[in-house]
């Protein structure tokens, strides 16, 4: 049998991830003041036993006020750790996958309301809160004035971001990935559209950099030398004559690798509601390529719309990068992995031992117990 790019291995650091499929972070907006429930140990636990190398939990906020909604997970205390324990011990002693999480701050874009009750900013008899961002510009018409980011409030959230690493460390996850894209706290520092400071922080795109490579290099800093710190950023925010485009996103990368950041997950999007995206099957793995190409020594993972064995393959087999990331795909086919591998002829596919029966190569043979057919 084949043995495919998908199913290969890949050691960041430390952590052997046993293969390229990568279970992107997925917003459930489900929890309670912050903390995990059953639902996230459901959730992520069935990609656990299904085959991906590696799983990630949804953006979780580094503060309350840093959640995108009131159903969003958080990291800022002993609760919202303790809450994660289990998710954890899952995936110790049931899963094959690795598990990482995402630390995100939604800045400007916070202080939303559910998806399903309308995705709107939230108003004030709905629990709003106060909202940060670099500049006093809000997100659309009718969303929150952010409060522009002082010294305080800058310290604050970077404190923020650095006991939640600490947090993750000490729960064992075994990645930690930085949200910095789809027009959250730190992309909106990166774009001009929504960071129009005058002091170092804005302005060129070195100072618009700025705090975001410092929050990087404070999370690597507390974050196990053994194990991989990564970012996803927005490659474009799809809005012409924004500076914030491809060639720019290669000058972040490069800065990031140069701090010790193991993997960039490129996306796009999310800063301005005038962006105009073109939307198809794969639609971003040409950004990254384009960053693959400007740093072929680093991990660069695609994601967006990847939704087919042989499209992933071709994805990884073309070099455009070294791993995989999906969303709907296969929160819609949770055993994605394990039809993949078959699809391609690959035998590699995790099984955990009280599913191996499910396998086509052992459906039809006698139940355990009882005996076996007359011949």
């Amino acid at each position: 049998m084949p043995e495919t790019r998908l199913f290969d291995p890949i050691t960041l650091r430390g952590v052997e991830i046993p293969n390229r499929i990568t279970v992107a972070p997925m917003c459930q907006y489900t929890a309670k003041d912050g903390l995990a429930g059953n639902w996230h140990l459901v959730h992520l636990g069935q990609f656990a036993i299904s085959g991906p190398g590696l799983v990630f939990v949804e953006a979780t906020g580094v503060e309350p006020e840093g959640r995108i909604t009131p159903g969003c997970t958080g990291l800022w205390s002993d609760a919202h750790e303790e809450a994660f324990r289990p998710v954890i011990e899952f995936f110790r002693d049931y899963g094959a996958s690795k598990i990482g999480m995402q630390l995100a701050h939604a800045g400007r874009k916070a202080s939303s309301n559910l998806p399903w009750n309308g995705g709107t900013a939230l108003k004030a008899d709905e629990g709003a809160w106060q909202t940060y961002g670099p500049s006093a510009i809000p997100f659309a018409e009718g969303w929150h004035v952010p409060e522009q980011i002082g010294d305080n409030s800058m310290k604050r959230i970077l404190d923020a971001f650095v006991d939640a690493t600490k947090r993750c460390a000490r729960l064992d996850f075994d990645v930690v990935e930085i949200h910095s894209a789809h027009g959250y706290l730190l992309h909106q520092f990166l774009s001009p559209i929504s960071n129009r400071r005058d002091d170092k922080y804005g302005g060129s795109l070195e100072n618009r950099m700025r705090f975001p490579l410092e929050v990087f290099e404070a999370c690597r800093a507390v974050w196990p030398d053994d194990k991989p710190l990564g970012v996803r950023y927005s490659a474009t925010d799809w809005v012409p004559d924004s500076s914030w485009a491809i060639d720019e996103a290669i000058t972040y990368t490069r800065a990031l690798h140069e701090r010790g950041c193991d993997f960039v997950d490129v996306s796009s999007g999310g800063n301005a509601v005038m962006q105009t995206i073109k939307v198809a099957p794969g639609y971003q793995t040409t950004f990254a390529a384009e960053i693959k190409g400007a740093v072929p020594d680093r991990c660069v993972m695609a994601v967006g719309k990847i939704t087919l064995p042989h499209q992933a393959e071709t994805i990884l087999t073309t070099g455009q990068a070294d791993m995989v990331a999906l969303a709907r795909g296969i929160t819609y086919d949770s055993r994605w992995a394990w039809h993949a591998a078959e699809a391609l002829g690959d035998e590699r596919a995790r099984f955990p031992v009280q599913y191996a029966r499910s396998h086509p190569s052992m459906q039809g043979l006698p139940i355990p117990g009882n005996p076996p057919p007359a011949k």
